[in-house]
């Protein structure tokens, strides 16, 4: 529990730090990424240079929650914020593409425990009512941080050099360690704990194939190799293994019992699906904008920007609506959102110009940010200080596994469209799609061979586009059994 002796503006203000830190690091490396290839070269390696952050972090969420509601949250917020920021020192002095890869997996080890220690602590030091609005302040630090980040990103790149991408968290993090180690004090059960090892490691075996699988299958192997089979087996029989390990465990790595709650099943299954939507957009729609309409790739970042700016307008206002209207109706309007903002994009076509895809982005990040706020908020407010870790963290693994199937999905529909659509035309030996993207090998194209490639992409990424209005509707209707549940309510 928080003692009363801790300073919560200065622990805020150390965590939001943090959470920036932790936060950025997801798109300042995009724009140094062709500076880096140029130093170290590995370009097949390229996509492992994001894939094996996300990876560390998404298998070490669940169990850095658990560790925090038995440890207390410092501790593994500290040990955390140490492994990211070595891992951080080690990427700037990086080599090799294979070293940086594996700097990249350390600093996501760190990752994993930032963001749901932070979100937690927060949950900790507030009350119910005060919870709605801080969670809203906290979740607009996302939003900041995307739009932020390929800016600072590209600034660094031009005037210093590409290993301050990495050591700019160093500065930060320090700082915020400082502030959570003199400010913020708990008090944490001394009785003797008991850590589900066997529960951990299966589960960090199982989610490993599984986000392998998602990296790799589509794009370097097949969905039907027998790596892409063996992988999805592996997860299969370790996630079934896991489930029977958590029902026998004295103090389980995931409580079983939170899945027996209708409040965390809605909501997390809801923010799959939404994480699969922002990764879908973020994915697929500067293609769009830069293949289909032709425009630069500024104009392509603005159309994206607008969901960044839309999210964390929606989270600051999502602390007031919770107060004044209640949860599931705040859900529920950010799910309406969603399902406007997919419709939107299933409209989409190159006549309707940037603006209308910007605008389109922007109605999606408002859903965004309505329901990620409701829903920690909701959780936080349901479940007891012994389980609060292991449900945000449970919440927030959801969102990054919704990120990597959408991204897995979606773009295998996007490769079978476009093949699909060069074979019925007969045209099955056309430029890569990467000439498309680039303005000045645009214009060498013959104009023939570039209206057939606009014309395939325009049906594939259709195609996409429909996939994530389904999508869009799904979250909707999830959201009408999200439960009443009453602010008040103290866990």
């Amino acid at each position: 529990m928080i003692h009363k002796q801790t300073k919560r503006p200065l622990v805020l203000t150390a965590l939001v730090l943090s959470m920036f830190m932790a936060a950025i690091e997801g798109t300042i490396i995009a724009t140094a990424m062709p500076n880096i290839v140029s130093d170290l070269g590995g370009f097949s390696l390229y996509s492992w240079v994001f894939s094996s952050f996300l990876l560390m972090q998404a298998i070490t969420t669940m169990v850095y929650g658990k560790l925090a509601d038995l440890f207390g949250r410092k501790p593994v917020f500290i040990i955390g914020v140490l492994i990211f920021l070595f891992g951080s020192l080690l990427c700037g002095l990086a080599t090799t593409m294979t070293s940086l890869i594996v700097f990249r997996l350390i600093q996501g080890l760190g990752a994993g425990a930032i963001q749901p220690i932070v979100t937690t602590m927060v949950g900790d030091m507030y009350s119910a009512q005060e919870r709605a609005k801080v969670q809203g302040y906290l979740g607009s630090v996302w939003g900041i941080s995307s739009v932020a980040g390929p800016l600072l990103g590209g600034i660094i790149v031009q005037y210093v050099d590409w290993a301050w991408i990495f050591w700019i968290n160093i500065p930060i993090g320090i700082i915020g360690l400082i502030g959570v180690i003199v400010f913020f004090h708990e008090e944490v059960d001394k009785e003797h704990k008991s850590i589900d090892y066997l529960g951990s490691s299966l589960f960090l075996i199982a989610i490993s194939a599984l986000i392998v699988v998602f990296v790799q299958a589509g794009t370097h192997w097949d969905w039907l190799s027998w790596e892409t089979i063996s992988l999805l087996s592996l997860f299969a029989i370790g996630i079934g293994l896991f489930i029977w390990q958590e029902t026998r465990a004295k103090s389980p790595m995931m409580p079983l019992n939170l899945w027996n709650n209708k409040l965390m099943v809605v909501a997390n299954i809801a923010t799959l699906l939404s994480g699969m939507v922002v990764l879908g957009l973020s994915s697929f729609l500067p293609t769009y904008v830069q293949g289909v309409m032709g425009e630069s790739a500024i104009v392509a970042g603005f159309t994206l920007s607008t969901l960044s700016i839309g999210w964390p307008l929606a989270a600051t206002l999502t602390g007031h609506l919770v107060l004044r209207i209640g949860f599931r109706s705040t859900a529920i309007m950010g799910g309406l959102a969603i399902f406007i903002g997919t419709f939107l994009f299933f409209l989409l076509d190159a006549s309707k110009g940037p603006i209308y895809a910007g605008f389109s982005s922007f109605v999606v990040g408002i859903g965004m940010g309505l329901t990620s706020t409701t829903f920690i908020v909701a959780i936080q407010n349901n479940v007891s200080w012994q389980a609060r870790g292991a449900a945000t963290s449970l919440n927030m693994f959801m969102r990054i596994i919704g990120s990597a199937v959408g991204a897995a999905f979606l773009g295998g529909i996007l490769n079978m469209r476009l093949q699909s659509y060069y074979q019925q035309t007969n045209h099955t030996d056309m430029p890569s799609t990467d000439v498309l993207l680039n303005e000045g090998m645009r214009e060498t194209i013959p104009a023939d061979t570039l209206v057939l490639m606009q014309d395939g992409l325009t049906y594939a990424l259709h195609t996409v586009y429909t996939g994530l209005f389904v999508i869009g509707i799904l979250t909707f209707i999830v959201l009408w059994f999200f439960p009443k549940v009453t602010v008040a309510k103290e866990a």
